[in-house]
């Protein structure tokens, strides 16, 4: 008979750095979500792409580090389609940034707290990915 301690779970050799300066339900999120899709899918970037997908619903990357949004739901066009749509014509995931739960000037005082030049300008989606650029 074998034990859940026979196959290690690969998720905590795998956590990001991002996460591990992240809360501890951040962690979670993303680990078992990894694990289940290991076990669904195999090692790689599939089972990657699916923990951070669940992830987003609930967290998004704040500098380095993932924080609780302030409600539940996809981040991005790329985590709200999911399943073979999203594998076949993949959309842009702004790098964690919840673009769709916050407005513009949401965005804009983000992106002035970072020192984004010429945020005045921007679209919502241009400040997004300027956003996910100062965080990295």
């Amino acid at each position: 008979m074998t034990s859940p301690d026979d196959f290690p779970m690969p998720a905590k050799d795998e956590l990001p750095g991002t996460l591990k300066r992240s809360p501890k339900k951040a962690q979670e999120t993303w680990s078992k979500t990894h694990d289940a899709a290991v076990e669904s899918y195999g090692e790689g970037e599939r089972a990657h792409r699916t923990a951070f997908s669940s992830l987003k619903h609930s967290f998004e990357k704040v500098g380095d580090h993932w924080e609780p949004k302030d409600h539940n739901g996809p981040s991005d066009p790329q985590a709200a389609r999911g399943g073979q749509a999203a594998r076949d014509q993949p959309r842009e995931t702004f790098g964690g940034v919840d673009v769709v739960g916050h407005t513009r000037d949401e965005l804009y005082e983000r992106a002035a707290d970072l020192g984004v030049r010429g945020r005045s300008r921007m679209t919502k989606t241009e400040l997004a990915r300027a956003i996910a650029r100062k965080q990295d």
